[in-house]
């Protein structure tokens, strides 16, 4: 046994001194099998290095979170939305024993699938590809992470993207069926993707890390939201909500069965907190230091609530894997869900970017038209390579539609003003 070797496996000994391994071989495992690189490095720690490094999360910089990319140096890109998500994820996750390099890589990931435009592009591109199975952002996340972003190849030259583990792999996995598998327009996998999605064998259900995630992404935009709505001057937080309009925008979007007392007693424990600004947003450090300790604040009792309740069904862990769920309060979902349709109201259905939405949705649906009659010769290479080795209609679509779900805003208008003029 060489020096390193040895020095490999003490770390791993270290790390689980007294306890069981929480993770089994099998979690562990990847699509195409690969030899160990570098000893003393988990499987995990090198997942999230091929996500950290990888162009999808680079283009995340150019991708609408809630304002446009771009439009304003302080609100948040898909990009930076991310990093915010895997940071409460990573801690939430640790303090229940889930290997925080799992967490952080489903955080990291978890949006790698949204294209121009962000959710608004996301309906554009589910119309146009409704014949060949729809668009999903979660199930194009899948796609990405074991086909389209280049790192491994299998033994017949075909890409198996960043050929993940099992474990981090099925972490990513929001929704774990296929479109029309459940009673939701959501699903987590298209279906000449099912090979990959098989092996995972979820059996349906989410991974802790997963459910981890999902929550510190629910966590993250409905406080980042706010936060970037107040510095933006759609909406502010010292005087009377519009509670009528935001709430039915909670049932339309968030929970169909939220009533308005219920609703409205989640908005007043919140505007009790001690956080809470009682001043109108001048922009002063003085402004931005409240606005800050307000999403401290709220970040943290949300995460606290989530980890309460679930140590106290689950115990004190390690959980990881399929072992234990999530637990989150009622209340702590209401609370979310009260600040996502604040935000939502004020600025996702402003009147102002209602025909920015209507454009923008025209602008894709418009690239998609043009390079089906067009072909591979406005594609760049990697998906001209894709689109040449298709043998159908339908298989030359979802090349297309992969090619302009991976553009940013900035490019998708670009392609836009080149193409279509």
């Amino acid at each position: 046994m060489t020096q390193t070797t040895q020095a490999a496996q003490l770390v791993t000994l270290g790390r689980y001194r007294g306890r069981v391994e929480p993770y089994a071989k099998e979690a562990k495992e990847r699509f195409v099998t690969e030899p160990q690189k570098r000893p003393g490095r988990t499987a995990f720690e090198r997942d999230r290095a091929r996500i950290l490094h990888s162009s999808a999360l680079r283009r995340l910089a150019g991708k609408t979170q809630v304002m446009g990319a771009g439009t304003d140096d302080f609100v948040r890109n898909r990009l930076t939305h991310s990093l915010e998500v895997a940071q409460v994820a990573r801690e939430l996750g640790k303090s229940l024993g889930c290997d925080p390099e799992i967490v952080d890589s489903a955080a990291l990931s978890h949006d790698l699938g949204h294209p121009p435009f962000g959710h608004n592009g996301e309906v554009a591109l589910n119309q146009v590809a409704g014949s060949i199975g729809g668009f999903e952002g979660n199930a194009q996340t899948l796609r990405i992470l074991s086909r389209l972003e280049a790192k491994t190849v299998d033994a017949n030259g075909h890409s198996v993207g960043l050929n993940l583990t099992r474990a981090t792999l099925s972490s990513c996995v929001k929704y774990p069926w296929g479109r029309g598998e459940r009673d939701t327009v959501k699903f987590g996998v298209y279906k000449d993707d099912r090979p990959v999605f098989d092996w995972l064998a979820t059996g349906g259900k989410l991974t802790i890390e997963a459910q981890v995630m999902d929550l510190s992404d629910d966590i993250a935009y409905s406080v980042h939201d706010i936060e970037d709505g107040v510095v933006g001057g759609w909406l502010g937080l010292d005087g009377e909500l519009d509670e009528v309009a935001a709430w039915r925008v909670t049932r339309d979007w968030y929970d169909a069965t939220a009533t308005d007392d219920q609703l409205s007693a989640a908005l007043e424990r919140l505007t009790n907190l001690p956080e809470w600004p009682t001043e109108p947003f001048t922009g002063e450090r003085e402004s931005l230091a409240v606005l800050k300790s307000l999403t401290s604040a709220l970040i943290g009792r949300f995460a606290a609530a989530a980890y309460e309740a679930t140590v106290q069904r689950w115990g004190s862990g390690p959980l990881v894997r399929y072992g234990a769920n999530l637990e989150v309060p009622s209340g702590t979902l209401d609370e979310i869900n009260v600040l996502k349709s604040l935000a939502a109201h004020h600025i996702m259905r402003a009147d102002l970017r209602v025909k920015d939405l209507a454009n923008q949705r025209e602008l894709l649906t418009g690239l998609v038209a043009h390079l089906r009659l067009k072909g591979e010769d406005q594609l760049e290479p990697e998906f001209a390579a894709d689109f040449a080795a298709t043998e159908s209609d339908s298989d030359r679509l979802r090349v297309i539609v992969d090619q302009v779900a991976s553009l940013t805003d900035a490019s998708a208008v670009a392609w836009a003003r080149r193409l279509l003029g």
